[in-house]
């Protein structure tokens, strides 16, 4: 064994080690590798009363979760290049961001738990997952992409699937079947060449990320806290004269500062430019009595998603009778819809009932009523009816779904929209809106 490709499994933990730990149940170490809340976190959920996660329980719980669905497949093991699945696996990211155009890392789970993750560096890397000792081996050689490969990209990629094949025939014996979310071309030829059948993984790592665990939920909850955090300072920024850009940058910080990680769009607009919707964030200055609308699409503390839409009126003035019809429009319909949510109601009943757009804003609705979400914008999607395709989402919900409910209310040719989202829970009789960030009280009035 070439120590230099990777190391075997060893103790990771010194037992006689009792560091302080942090409120999560993680080490209190100035100096750790791995990430997490900042103390500005957790004095503003200490203060709001909010119950923390135990962090490596919500770890043993993901590993089980996807170990079992593994079993479930009948599959020898799932192959993760898509960096949430391995932070769903391993918690453990390592440059996220540069890693979804980069595909440098990759993780085997075998159908008897054992986890393999492929760094950037290999086994000089093992300090990024160090922490989390269900994380049994390091190694190197997974990047397959044109950039670091050349033209020896077909020899590199049966250089990695020689190690797949050594760990899958060390794990799970003869067992050729392999679930793969995302791979490289060359990648997937190589799997192939070597024997393997290759099946679809994305389903199942989307149909096992679906349901949150208790401790996910405490997780997903001061994310949220901390995301409403920020969205309270940029609103208490925003003001005519500052650029749209000026505002975002407000939402940037209040996340980095608090720990978070990222944000995923540039979806803040103000005046003209909300419609039609979708246009991002710019150097257009916000003008007085306007109305500005986001999007946070915010991966927070934890690596976890915030996605919630506010319509904010700014300026010295009152909203038009025209702003406040269709601010009324897009309260009715999420709030409407969300009352349909509960365990048992299938994904199709979701799309054809609920509140019903008025026919002016039919052409500019969402891109859906509804979606799932954790690490990011999740499996399902719950469309409009003049959107559904039969077969594509045949499922109910169930107790740990996490769904965000949206609207965008805006006519063609209009001189504005309206964005609203609210995050919602499925609980074990219905739901819980776990969004507490207040609509914009004049726009209400």
């Amino acid at each position: 064994m070439n120590p230099e490709i990777h190391h075997a499994d060893r103790r990771k933990i010194d037992p006689a080690r009792k560091p302080r730990m942090k409120p999560d149940n993680t080490p209190d170490d100035n100096d750790r590798v791995e990430t997490g809340p900042t103390a500005l976190a957790f004095e503003e959920w200490a203060a709001a009363g909010l119950e923390l996660p135990d962090i490596p329980a919500m770890r043993a719980h993901r590993h089980a979760r996807l170990t079992r669905a593994i079993a479930q497949a009948d599959i020898g093991g799932i192959l993760l290049f898509d960096p949430l699945n391995i932070r769903y696996a391993t918690d453990a990211p390592n440059m996220q961001l540069w890693n979804t155009h980069n595909p440098f890392r990759a993780l085997l789970l075998t159908a008897d738990g054992h986890m393999v993750l492929w760094e950037y560096k290999g086994a000089s890397f093992a300090f990024l997952s160090e922490f989390n000792p269900l994380v049994k081996e390091v190694r190197g050689g997974a990047s397959l992409f044109y950039f670091s490969t050349g033209d020896r990209g077909a020899d590199c990629a049966r250089d990695f699937v020689a190690q797949v094949d050594e760990v899958m025939r060390a794990r799970v014996g003869q067992n050729r079947r392999l679930a793969v979310d995302k791979i490289m071309l060359s990648g997937y030829h190589a799997l192939v060449e070597a024997g393997f059948e290759v099946l679809e993984g994305e389903a199942i790592t989307e149909r096992t990320r679906v349901i949150k665990g208790a401790e996910e939920i405490k997780a997903m909850r001061c994310s949220m806290h901390s995301c409403e955090m920020a969205v309270a300072e940029m609103e208490a920024a925003c003001r005519p004269g500052l650029s749209e850009d000026e505002v975002w940058s407000y939402l940037h910080a209040g996340n980095i500062k608090r720990g978070g990680e990222w944000i995923e769009t540039r979806l803040l607009s103000s005046g003209p430019r909300t419609n039609p919707w979708f246009q991002e964030c710019g150097p257009r200055v916000i003008q007085n009595n306007e109305i500005v609308a986001f999007d946070t699409d915010l991966v927070g503390v934890y690596g976890l998603c915030t996605d919630i839409s506010r319509t904010w009126f700014v300026g010295d003035g009152e909203p038009t009778a025209e702003m406040k019809r269709l601010f009324r429009v897009a309260h009715d319909h999420i709030m409407g819809n969300m009352e349909q949510l509960k365990p048992g109601v299938s994904f199709t009943e979701l799309v054809f009932g609920g509140h019903q757009l008025p026919e002016e804003f039919v052409p500019g609705r969402y891109g859906c009523k509804m979606h799932g979400v954790g690490l990011c914008d999740e499996w399902p999607i719950i469309s409009y009816p003049q959107d559904y395709r039969e077969g594509a989402f045949e499922a109910v919900l169930e107790p740990g779904m996490m769904l965000c409910v949206e609207a965008c209310v805006q006519t063609q040719g209009g001189e504005f929209a309206i964005k609203l989202e609210d995050q919602v829970l499925i609980t074990e009789t219905g739901y819980e809106n776990m969004t507490l960030y207040p609509f914009d009280a004049r726009l209400m009035a």
